[in-house]
């Protein structure tokens, strides 16, 4: 139910199909990962008890981004930092992808609503993007 996107010993994206149901707490980026990307299944009555976040001066120096295929059919295109194409993949609904690496494109084959997820602030394009011809 997890599917990695490799290509030679670079991991571009890790795929989460709706089925994925691991017990309790299972994160799926390692711990130093800058994007910490996790599935909780809890029965119910449980409770994680109320907190909040320290703040803490982290730099970041890959932006990761996180996509939830609400419903809908998208392709997804790989690229290297050159943008050389490096693979393809097919997402649907219910579909969650982690961006770890590399470039990325994609091809709305069917309608689809997407929830994104990155970090930020968002500076815009002409700050935070490098388009490939």
């Amino acid at each position: 139910m997890i599917k990695d996107i490799v290509v030679g010993t670079k991991i571009y994206a890790r795929i989460i199909h709706p089925g994925y149901t691991p017990k309790g707490v299972s994160f799926l980026t390692p711990a130093d990962n800058p994007l910490q990307v996790g599935v909780f299944l809890h029965p119910s009555g449980y409770e994680i008890k109320p907190h909040t976040h320290k703040e803490s001066l982290k730099i970041i120096n890959v932006i990761q981004e996180v996509l939830h295929i609400e419903y809908g059919c998208v392709e997804v295109c790989f690229y290297e930092n050159d943008g050389l194409i490096v693979a393809k993949e097919m997402l649907y609904e219910g579909d969650t992808i982690i961006l770890l690496s590399g470039g990325h494109g994609f091809r709305i084959v069917k309608d689809a609503k997407i929830i994104e997820i990155k970090q930020g602030p968002y500076q815009g394009n002409e700050m935070d993007k490098v388009y490939f011809s």
